[in-house]
């Protein structure tokens, strides 16, 4: 059935773009983990752990937040897959999952210094 309320469609245009798609819930989680991105906290914790593997009391002295501001912020992005962290005794040490995030965060930035 054609829509004909465009002036031009270009069949084979559309259809190669359509058939590139993401699977639609594909593309919803991706619009999840960008909104993880779009909270400045969360981004100073991840460029904190780009720089060392932190607990949450070093998270705290960092960015002159309290612990349970931090604590919040940090099960957001272990619910992300953004982070990972061990145990040593009581204290949890934080860092980044993987090399995916970093490059996130380094493509991003430079885009907004464009």
């Amino acid at each position: 059935m054609e829509n004909n309320n465009y002036l031009a469609v270009h069949k084979e245009t559309v259809n190669k773009v359509l058939a590139a798609q993401p699977h639609e819930e594909d593309l919803y989680d991706l619009a999840e983990l960008f909104k993880v991105f779009g909270d400045s906290t969360r981004i100073r914790i991840l460029y904190a752990l780009i720089e060392s593997e932190l607990c949450v009391g070093d998270i705290s002295q960092i960015l002159n937040i309290s612990q349970s501001a931090v604590s919040h912020q940090l099960k957001i992005l272990k619910d992300a897959k953004l982070i990972k962290f061990r145990r040593e005794g009581k204290i949890i040490f934080y860092a980044l999952n993987d090399e995916h995030v970093r490059t996130i965060l380094n493509v991003g930035m430079d885009h907004v210094q464009e």
